[in-house]
């Protein structure tokens, strides 16, 4: 258990340490979206292929995958029942809801998390996979059949999946670890170096972004399905995840594992989609404020209850 806190203790350091530097304007006004882009782009990508390619497959796509997908599905049609029927919202907003409450924040996050927390990267692998070439598309199709404004492919979509710089480094990864080959230990150094740089990036961008945001605002009058949804993120999902994992036989590490990614806030491409939609913008925007602060003490209280 004292492990546990201590994990979370250096990501908080680190988030505040963010939080400071943004605050002073200490990199300049353009800081956090280049922190983002080299996580995403460059650095997470190493992370996630030199983790991946140590891991054991059966570990990735076994049962912590059956628990991801299942309790991220369930969460979200459970949500827009609620928000379509009995809150009267109109289905792209119901859908971009929904996404506001089972999408979790898998990477900026995530990866932390499972590094400092969980002790191995590779237990958010499964989020990751699903979320990115599965979940998100399926919330990206639901809104281009609902809305006028965008249309997109099938073929559209997998190159969109196929493009993901962590999809390519995860899927290389998991290449490697399921040929057994043996990379040269002078390639794997760059990639080390590379990917030690997307930890303490995620997360000092990650606390330059919180700077700044005021959600719940009544003008807004989307309040309660702000709090709706930031329950589901971070008490139902995580609920459903247990469940599932205990009714096909997890424990140990592996559950908690599964329980505490379940736990992660929203995540802020979230905000993206309902920018890009024109639909659910508040929901999408407080949603992911307000799981990012109140997700660790959450995820905190999920390691008091099974540590």
């Amino acid at each position: 258990m004292l492990g546990v806190l201590a994990g979370f203790f250096v990501v908080w350091s680190i988030i505040l340490v963010g939080m400071f530097v943004g605050r002073r304007k200490i990199l300049g006004e353009h800081a956090r979206p280049v922190l983002s882009s080299l996580t995403f782009f460059v650095a997470s990508p190493a992370l996630l292929f030199e983790t991946l390619s140590k891991a054991k497959l059966h570990d990735v796509f076994a049962a912590p995958l059956l628990v991801t997908a299942a309790g991220a599905m369930v969460t979200a049609a459970i949500f827009f029942v609620i928000v379509r029927f009995l809150l009267k919202r109109t289905v792209p907003e119901s859908l971009m809801s929904s996404m506001s409450a089972s999408l979790a924040n898998s990477a900026n996050l995530g990866i932390p998390i499972a590094v400092y927390v969980l002790g191995d990267a590779s237990y958010v692998a499964p989020l990751l996979i699903f979320q990115l070439a599965f979940f998100t598309p399926l919330f990206l199709m639901a809104l281009d059949a609902t809305t006028s404004a965008h249309r997109t492919t099938p073929a559209g979509f997998a190159l969109m999946i196929l493009k993901n710089p962590m999809i390519v480094g995860s899927a290389l990864g998991l290449v490697v670890a399921g040929t057994h080959w043996q990379v040269p230990e002078l390639v794997m150094q760059p990639i080390h170096l590379i990917g030690g740089a997307a930890i303490p990036a995620m997360l000092i961008a990650f606390g330059m972004s919180l700077n700044g945001s005021r959600p719940l605002h009544a003008a807004a009058g989307r309040r309660i399905d702000t709090v709706l949804a930031s329950a589901f993120k971070l008490v139902v999902h995580p609920a459903i995840a247990y469940l599932v994992a205990r009714l096909i036989g997890m424990e140990g590490q592996a559950l908690f594992a599964v329980v505490v990614t379940s736990a992660l806030p929203t995540a802020q491409n979230v905000f993206v989609a309902a920018s890009r939609y024109r639909t659910g913008i508040t929901v999408a925007k407080d949603t992911v404020l307000i799981t990012t602060v109140v997700a660790v003490p959450a995820m905190i209280c999920v390691a008091l209850l099974l540590t």
